[in-house]
């Protein structure tokens, strides 16, 4: 095995057949999730480990966050039972913030791979379902005790013995039982295809375990992140930002530092944890610190354990971006989601033609909840996207999700299983910032509520007082808005909407890139003309 571990023809043929199987366990989910946000927003991912929990591959169309946090959460799972605390069989089950993805709402599942009775790797995935419980997701909880349903790090298949207390204790504490459980089933069955893949990989190549060709995928991984680590030069690089906040602007420090072959990213001196549900837990600060520095570093590498060896990332406990329990966290995203931007704001000046301008799709989402005709209650989650910035050789783009890769639910979908009719959606001109390279456009979404009963309604929306700057000269993307009836309103608070009421929200735009007086002539012209700028 050894030598042809070493072999780059077999090398990327395995690697291309564990990658492959995690992307096949992905279609998996998105055919058999009952909810849209796995079959058609995407947010979900697929994972494969070694033995010990060390990341060695995932699905193509991966949520960033995710990908940097389930090895960790195996991890955790390992350190609770051991080894020896698991079976063939098992799958183990947990939405523990600290130990998770940050926040309830995703359910992380983890199932062991035996080859011969031997303990060889582990397949996981992380779905974000569209209710846990508690208070509808947002930032109005202070303390995570009132954000949901909390599963600890336990067994939800027990040697293939399903605990059918946890399922019945689950389904009667979430708005939408059918939905939520449902798509834990798609997850398990997605990790039982992960499992029947490997096992095949490893049969027709004669391994009796991954171990070798972990350590030789890892190796290769961190030697080529050291390489690129190697090649800026030495020192440390401090950025800061402001975000909207709650009544006082958030502030984020960072400071990266580059020695040798390797970098320590510490967020000291951002502010200090808050008493609602925007905290960001350790585990998503340090995802979104990796997947910044790898866009940035080794964007064609595919991910693993090795990427993440040359890399440090510290944040002071007690502070937004690493919080202490029972910090309220639900909102997490609307506090990770600038992780990535303080980081590559920081190496902008070493590294100015891959530096990306401000983003203005921090995560917007609207979360609404209602009773059906029946008295059955239920829940719907729709996200919407803002502009992206401007590069050093190209303009942003138009209501493209970033940093999470998240899809937008068609309006088709979006009105069949909501009160909501949409009356429009488009793009909002001259809300990209100016430069030599613009920043993307924002939307607008205007939805009328078709309820016979109130519903409620809450967002979770970022860049609607600091907006998205620009780099290198370039100006900032217009803010964002929300609005319901044709009046601003608090976008932190739960709002009820009556039969007829409207909701308007306007995205931001991204940054702009160098000086607009730069800007091609026949580029203006052309925005001119596509009605982008006016």
């Amino acid at each position: 095995m050894k030598d042809r571990a070493v072999d780059p023809v077999a090398l990327e043929v395995l690697w291309t057949r564990l990658i492959s199987a995690v992307d096949e366990a992905a279609r998996v989910i998105v055919r058999t999730a009952f909810s849209t946000l796995s079959n058609e927003a995407n947010d979900f991912a697929c994972v494969l480990t070694d033995a010990e929990g060390h990341a060695l591959a995932q699905n193509s169309g991966s949520i960033p966050s995710f990908i940097g946090t389930l090895p960790a959460t195996v991890r955790h799972f390992l350190n609770a039972f051991g080894q020896s605390g698991m079976s063939p069989g098992d799958v183990l089950i947990t939405n523990n913030p600290w130990q998770g993805t940050g926040h309830l709402n995703d359910v992380c599942v983890v199932k062991p791979i035996y080859a011969d009775g031997t303990l060889v790797a582990f397949a996981a995935s992380t779905a974000h379902v569209p209710d846990i419980g508690g208070f509808i997701r947002s930032i109005v909880p202070r303390e995570v005790f009132e954000e949901g349903f909390h599963i600890p790090l336990t067994k939800l298949i027990r040697a293939g013995t399903v605990d059918e207390t946890l399922l019945t204790l689950l389904a009667a504490n979430v708005r939408t039982p059918d939905q939520t459980i449902g798509d834990v089933w798609a997850q398990v069955s997605a990790l039982n295809l992960i499992e029947k893949r490997v096992l095949q990989v490893m049969g027709e190549h004669g391994l009796a375990s991954l171990e070798e060709l972990a350590s030789e995928l890892f190796a290769r991984a961190e030697g080529a992140m050291r390489e690129a680590i190697a090649a800026l030069p030495d020192g440390t690089y401090p950025y800061e930002l402001t975000t909207d906040g709650l009544d006082e602007p958030f502030v984020f420090k960072v400071a990266v530092t580059v020695a040798g072959d390797a970098i320590t990213v510490d967020f000291a001196g951002t502010s200090p944890a808050q008493p609602r549900a925007i905290n960001c837990v350790y585990a998503y600060t340090f995802a979104m610190t990796a997947y910044a520095l790898k866009c940035l570093l080794v964007p064609d590498v595919p991910n693993n354990e090795g990427m993440y060896r040359p890399l440090t990332v510290t944040a002071p406990e007690g502070s937004i971006l690493n919080p202490r329990f029972p910090a309220a966290v639900g909102g997490r995203s609307s506090t990770g989601h600038y992780v990535p931007v303080a980081v590559i704001g920081a190496l902008a000046p070493v590294l100015p033609d891959r530096a990306i301008a401000g983003v203005g799709s921090p995560l917007w989402c609207l979360t609404q909840t209602g009773t059906r005709d029946d008295g059955r209650p239920y829940a719907n989650v729709m996200f919407f996207n803002g502009g992206m910035g401007a590069l050093a050789g190209k303009d942003g783009e138009a209501a493209l999700s970033w940093p999470s890769n998240i899809s937008s639910t068609p309006v088709e979908v979006a009105e069949a299983n909501s009160p909501f009719v949409f009356h429009h959606k488009r793009l909002v001109p001259n809300s990209g910032g100016a430069g030599r390279h613009r920043g993307g456009l924002g939307q607008e979404i205007v939805l009328e509520s078709r309820s016979e009963r109130p519903i409620s309604v809450i967002f979770l929306a970022e860049r609607t007082r600091e907006p998205a700057p620009g780099l290198a000269g370039g100006g900032p993307g217009r803010p964002g808005a929300v609005e319901i009836d044709g009046r601003p309103v608090d976008n932190r608070a739960q709002h009820i909407i009556a039969r007829g009421g409207r909701i308007l929200l306007r995205t931001p735009g991204g940054g702009g890139h160098g000086p607009p007086a730069e800007r091609d002539a026949d580029d203006v012209a052309r925005d001119a003309r596509l009605g982008i700028t006016s």
